[in-house]
């Protein structure tokens, strides 16, 4: 698109009001997506987080530092043209979430795992009336079709701007759960990710850090946390 030339071509970047929404201008001129749609954001709040990003751009834009945009582009384009099986695709990830894989040793692992998930675990028992099962082992054991419904309403209840950040809470962490507990509010955002991590915690402790790895952890979190704001600003009271 136009608006994601290589260098700023802009001086003024203003929210504005567009149809139900909010929407960004440069110089005068709307921001559209990749796709040539008019970027309409659901709240006062999404269009600032994105009028920020585009005011910070320097001589030479840099998409990988607009979130924002990225998420609300991904929203426009690709979610609300498909929600049904992008929901699908993220509401599979209950079948094999992170949270039900356990190891059976060691002890300390083992327990350290039960320690962080099960309280998850029984807040979507309690919140949604689905139980999801402990498992031992790498095979995989089908989870309940009943349970997996009943989170998957809820999935389906989101907007397309909601479900994009949802994608990545639930992508990033590998599990429906967290992704849920992470859209609700129910524990902070970085709580969640760090009880994503168990796993790669408990191997650092045994080998030392990877550089390499923590680096693309590092890279990661900040995405997830990331997503937790589109999701909260797609949900912001201002929207028109």
């Amino acid at each position: 698109m136009s608006e994601w030339a290589p260098k700023r071509f802009w001086k003024v970047t203003e929210v504005v009001t567009s149809g139900d929404g909010y929407g960004v201008t440069l110089d005068g001129r709307a921001v559209r997506t990749p796709a040539k749609a008019l970027l309409v954001l659901p709240s006062r709040a999404m269009a600032e987080a994105v009028a920020a990003e585009w005011e910070a751009q320097a001589e030479v834009v840099d998409p990988r530092s607009m979130p924002a945009t990225r998420g609300a582009n991904a929203a426009i384009d690709k979610v609300a043209v498909q929600f049904d099986e992008v929901a699908e695709m993220l509401i599979a990830y209950g079948d094999s979430d992170l949270l039900c894989y356990r190891a059976d040793s060691p002890e300390e692992l083992v327990a350290r795992q039960a320690a962080a998930w099960d309280p998850l675990l029984d807040w979507a028992a309690a919140t949604y009336g689905a139980r999801l099962e402990p498992r031992t082992g790498i095979m995989h054991e089908a989870q309940s079709e009943a349970a997996l419904a009943k989170l998957g309403a809820e999935v389906h209840r989101m907007t397309a701007f909601e479900l994009a950040a949802f994608h990545d809470l639930v992508s990033l962490s590998g599990s429906l759960v967290i992704g849920l507990a992470a859209a609700q509010g129910a524990w902070p955002a970085e709580e969640l990710w760090d009880l994503s991590r168990i796993d790669e915690s408990w191997q650092e402790e045994q080998w030392g850090v990877d550089e390499d790895a923590a680096q693309t952890a590092a890279i990661k979190r900040e995405s997830f946390l990331n997503a937790k704001r589109f999701f909260d600003a797609s949900q912001s009271s201002d929207a028109i």
